[in-house]
């Protein structure tokens, strides 16, 4: 048997530490949130002077409270993932496989530096820049399209609407999905780009056969890591839209934006006290569970998806009967051309 090197256990020990640390901060926030909300939730709010007041005026429970706060969130980091997420993953496509060297560096480094910008500087730039643009767009929207819940109602004559926050929000969420992506992209083996191509395969035809099958697990995994980051933006939506603790589909009116629950905590932590504050903790703590909740279906789509995962779940996938897959060397005289010629093809493609 061989004796573990002294390094060996140092090595090991700070692994193991790091991780039960890990484990250890966020048992510790969980416990926090709970603790610090439980006289929040448990409260009757109806008989509760300190609850009648202030920023949890003028709801029954605890649970109407955060209700509209819940839909607000998701439904502000749902919009801007739609908007922002293929975008991303264009973005990365085109560095990864389609610009030239020098382009792909420059604009992969431009894109990265885009998580440094401050969320306060986002929402200046939201402010001053994003809502006036928009609202030619939210006017054609409004006149073409009102029948359809999300672009009814009396279009805001500002801007200050859910779409520009959700605008600003799919601009931040950018660097997060298209890093990850790009990476991911890049970790396609070569053999199978290269073989797509000798089989006659356009560049198109080689990403989406070979290389979006590849990194599919990474690309999920990306862009729940920007819907993590969406969900916790506090600044952006606090600046830009005229909120309130609604239910609200409409996304082009203003006043009835729906609230998030970080813009909320922003904007009362500061006037709210005893329990008032209890109760904003508490919608963190519907906020952490949201999020965890999150990291969760990530982990287990990863887990379903990922290179391999069919042969962890019993054995390898068969195509369905009846189905026989093409060799390469049938694959090749179904062209009606030399094989070498195909690859000469695909090697200038």
């Amino acid at each position: 048997m061989v004796k573990a090197r002294a390094a060996d256990r140092i090595f090991f020990g700070l692994s193991f530490g790091s991780a039960t640390l890990i484990i250890v901060i966020l048992a510790a926030v969980a416990l926090f949130l709970i603790i610090q909300a439980v006289p929040a939730i448990a409260a009757n709010w109806k008989d509760t002077p300190s609850l009648a007041e202030g920023p949890t005026a003028g709801y029954d429970s605890f649970w109407t409270y955060v209700g509209p706060l819940v839909f607000g969130t998701l439904f502000a980091s749902a919009i801007a993932l739609v908007i922002g997420a293929p975008i991303a993953i264009g973005i990365a496509l085109f560095i990864s496989h389609y610009a030239p060297r020098r382009v792909a560096g420059v604009l992969g480094y431009l894109i990265d530096l885009l998580a440094a910008v401050p969320s306060i500087v986002f929402g200046l730039w939201g402010i001053i820049v994003i809502r006036p643009l928009l609202l030619p767009l939210s006017g054609f929207l409004n006149q073409n399209f009102g029948w359809i819940p999300l672009f009814g109602g009396q279009v805001s004559t500002v801007g200050s609407t859910i779409l520009a926050g959700a605008v600003v929000l799919a601009v931040m969420i950018l660097p997060i999905i298209s890093s990850i992506s790009r990476e991911i992209f890049l970790q396609t083996p070569r053999l199978n780009e290269e073989a797509a191509l000798a089989l006659g395969a356009t560049k198109w035809e080689m990403i989406r056969l070979a290389v979006l099958p590849y990194a599919r697990s990474g690309v999920v995994s990306a862009t729940l890591l920007g819907l993590g980051r969406a969900l916790g933006e506090t600044m952006a939506i606090a600046l830009i839209i005229s909120p309130s603790i609604i239910v609200s589909l409409r996304i082009l009116t203003e006043g009835e934006n729906s609230q998030t629950i970080a813009a909320n905590i922003a904007l009362n932590f500061q006037i709210a006290d005893g329990l008032q504050r209890q109760a904003l903790i508490g919608t963190g703590l519907m906020l952490f569970v949201i999020s965890l909740a999150v990291n969760l279906v990530a982990r287990f789509i990863v887990a379903r998806t990922a290179p391999g995962a069919s042969r962890k779940s019993g054995g390898k996938r068969r195509p369905p009967e009846g189905v026989t897959l093409p060799s390469a060397t049938s694959a090749l005289e179904s062209t009606g051309r030399p094989a070498t010629d195909t690859q000469h093809e695909g090697a200038r493609a």
